[in-house]
């Protein structure tokens, strides 16, 4: 069986890696080809160009790509000689790349991994994307409904996140030791993104916030994403801000993924950019605050647009606001600086604990995602 995969970002990377493994325990005959990033290369994928290039975020932002993605577009679809297509969330390329595939491969099967936040804003997208995918891996219990409706077949897979082994309290007495947090010192996660284009927005916010809580003498880490350990430390070092950045460029992908959950568990709070990493966080029971910033056009418009008033997923999960969350022109360092130091003093722990734990019940179906999502996968190919 050949299947051709496509992840254009850290996350889906993981979501990818993770599939993999699941369909190599049930079809050990099974060959990838496709796009992906550093986890899926250590399940054997070979990418056809770097992942890195399709990390674009933003509805202003990516229009100067446009030309590139859209090349890179046409050779991905001439490269697809598979029985199926499987994209990974990153919707703006992966989407072109199905309709294109599917037109011209009428019976090749589409498999779109990560539904589509519909429940949150443009709810036309789900009827568009039918045209071109057959099937859906959701990964929150309330999405597949939404994808039936526009008339394509869609299961519930749960979220890798909650069959992650979490860091043990030796792990976790080490990586304190090793970064030399003192008795009673906290340790602060900082996650300012995996783009470059967040950290162009972001970095300037954290660091000022950072600034702010120097009082405390809070000890900050920062767990980079591939490609802006470098940049990251660089800046802060200018800024004469005293940061540990780890890069994720160690010994293996999966040391790598080990280190930063001993991290998170470590940490007494975080500070992060809105993403797939407050579920993380909330996996290692780290009490934290989110926050985003965009060009104003995107800001403007994503507000216009969206159906709730919550972006962090533990918030979604629960159906109401646990996490803290500044987002677009709520990111103000005056409003994140108050909350983020209640955190530090034990102001709201208890109940981000309690509702971490409530998320991670409602996104486990009782099996390691990657192995439901892969018997999802393969009643659809056959």
């Amino acid at each position: 069986m050949r299947l051709f995969l496509i992840a254009g970002e850290a996350s889906g990377d993981r979501l990818g890696a993770d599939l993999m493994r699941g369909l190599q325990a049930f079809r050990p005959d099974v060959a990838f080809s496709g796009i992906g990033g550093p986890m899926m290369a250590a399940e054997g994928l070979v990418s056809l160009f770097p992942m890195e290039e399709l990390s674009v975020m933003g509805l202003t932002e990516i229009v100067r790509h446009i030309p590139h993605l859209l090349r890179r577009v046409k050779e991905t679809v001439a490269a697809i000689d598979a029985d199926a297509l499987i994209t990974i969330d990153s919707p703006g390329f992966c989407f072109r790349v199905a309709k294109a595939a599917k037109l011209a491969n009428p019976s090749l099967r589409t498999i779109h991994y990560v539904a589509p936040s519909v429940w949150a804003w443009r709810p036309g997208r789900a009827a568009h994307m039918a045209a071109f995918i057959d099937h859906v891996l959701a990964l929150l219990p309330f999405e597949p409904p939404y994808m039936r409706a526009a008339g394509m077949t869609c299961d519930f897979v749960g979220h890798p996140v909650v069959s992650e082994v979490q860091a043990s309290a030796a792990e976790v007495a080490a990586f304190r030791a090793k970064l030399g947090v003192n008795a009673g010192q906290k340790l602060l996660t900082v996650l300012p993104g995996s783009r470059h284009s967040e950290l162009d927005r972001m970095l300037p916010v954290f660091a000022e916030v950072l600034w702010e809580l120097q009082v405390l003498g809070v000890c900050v880490v920062i767990p980079a994403a591939a490609g802006m350990a470098d940049r990251i430390g660089a800046y802060f070092s200018a800024l004469g801000l005293v940061v540990t950045v780890l890069d994720p460029d160690v010994a293996s992908v999966t040391a790598g993924e080990v280190r930063k959950r001993a991290c998170f568990a470590a940490s007494d709070a975080a500070l992060a950019c809105s993403g797939t990493v407050s579920l993380e966080l909330a996996a290692a029971g780290t009490p934290m605050v989110i926050a985003y910033r965009a060009s104003a056009l995107t800001g403007f418009l994503m507000q216009r647009m969206a159906l709730i008033d919550t972006a962090t997923l533990v918030n979604i999960v629960l159906g109401r606001k646990v996490v803290p969350e500044f987002l677009f022109g709520r990111c103000r360092v005056g409003a994140i600086v108050p909350v983020l130091r209640g955190l530090l003093i034990g102001e709201g722990v208890d109940a981000q604990k309690l509702a971490f734990v409530e998320t991670m019940k409602a996104l486990d179906t009782g099996e390691p995602t990657g192995l439901k999502a892969a018997r999802s996968v393969l009643e659809v190919v056959g």
